[in-house]
């Protein structure tokens, strides 16, 4: 398929996506906020710079979106054009994500990654329960939780 967009069009659009304050973060942050939690954002001595980090409880959240950090979920498609750049592009940032998780952990963090498709999409979630499994991390004792849309269980990871 060839792209409707000149070149130049196409630059000032993907200029313009966000890389913080995206509406799944937002959604999250106003809603821990609303119940009573403070927080950092984005702390860039943290490795990978956590979306929102729990200094008292040491745990910090990562707000994926599903295409930029490929998912495994009807949200995620690869675009037919540029598909090998694409491809590249989100393979890279999977490996990002894997080194900044690992060492969050080594370093004694606890971390919980939200995903995009469980705050939108038909599969979604109730905001409620997305921001009750969030706060039970927070405060409980768990190593580390991922939080995705309907088609895929809650997984929560084996303490290591």
């Amino acid at each position: 398929m060839v792209d409707v967009l000149t070149e130049e069009q196409r630059q000032l659009n993907m200029s313009r996506i966000r890389g913080r304050d995206t509406k799944p973060e937002m959604l999250i942050r106003r809603g821990l906020h609303a119940r009573g939690f403070r927080y950092r954002l984005q702390d860039r001595s943290l490795p990978g710079r956590p979306d929102l980090v729990f200094p008292r409880y040491k745990a910090v959240i990562l707000v994926h979106g599903c295409f930029w950090h490929g998912h495994d979920c009807p949200m995620f498609r690869l675009p037919a054009t540029r598909s090998e750049f694409w491809s590249e592009k989100i393979a890279a940032n999977q490996s990002r994500d894997a080194r900044a998780h690992e060492a969050l952990l080594a370093s004694g963090w606890r971390v919980l990654t939200v995903w995009e498709c469980c705050l939108k999409g038909r599969a979604r979630l109730p905001f409620d329960a997305v921001l009750r499994l969030c706060d039970s991390f927070i405060c409980g004792n768990q190593t580390e939780l991922i939080i995705s849309g309907a088609w895929s269980d809650f997984r929560s990871a084996q303490a290591r």
